[in-house]
């Protein structure tokens, strides 16, 4: 079972000469779901700004399975996440929204950082505590299969 997170619609402005949606804005739809977990977890846009600690992207792989052009509506959808102290590692499908194929997948690895220093630090008690329990509530759903980048966690 996925794990939805977001809808978005392909504009023209986000297509190319070959009629279907540039690959940067896969990244960006993947990007904007994926700030709805961000938020859960108190470590998107506002405790960037209020705490100075965020998340970076390190690492990808993506996988384009099927195009999807202009007017395609598609919904991101959670299927994978784990953490250690200072890494996420997550899992993150873009289907069709109406015809339900599997357009692309991301698998990202993450760092907590702190802003002010710009260094890689300890996720904080609480919001590692919130990370784990949303993680065993919501395990029996996630795909682990082929993941790339789960050994960039330490465990």
């Amino acid at each position: 079972m996925k794990i939805y997170l977001s809808t978005g619609k392909v504009k023209k402005e986000w297509t190319d000469y070959n009629g279907h949606m540039n690959l940067a804005f896969y990244i960006h739809l993947f990007d904007t779901g994926w700030e709805v977990m961000l938020n859960k977890f108190n470590m998107g846009e506002h405790a960037a700004k209020t705490e100075k600690k965020t998340t970076f992207a390190v690492e990808s792989h993506t996988t384009y399975d099927k195009e999807v052009k202009e007017g395609d509506e598609v919904d991101i959808n959670l299927l994978f996440l784990d953490i250690d102290s200072k890494r996420l590692v997550y899992k993150l499908e873009m289907t069709h929204k109406n015809e339900n194929y599997r357009a692309a997948t991301t698998e990202v690895c993450s760092l907590y950082v702190d802003l002010d220093k710009r260094k890689v630090t300890e996720i904080e008690p609480l919001k590692k505590q919130k990370i784990n329990d949303f993680i065993q509530e919501n395990k029996i759903n996630f795909e682990d299969q082929n993941l790339k980048l789960i050994s960039k966690l330490k465990k």
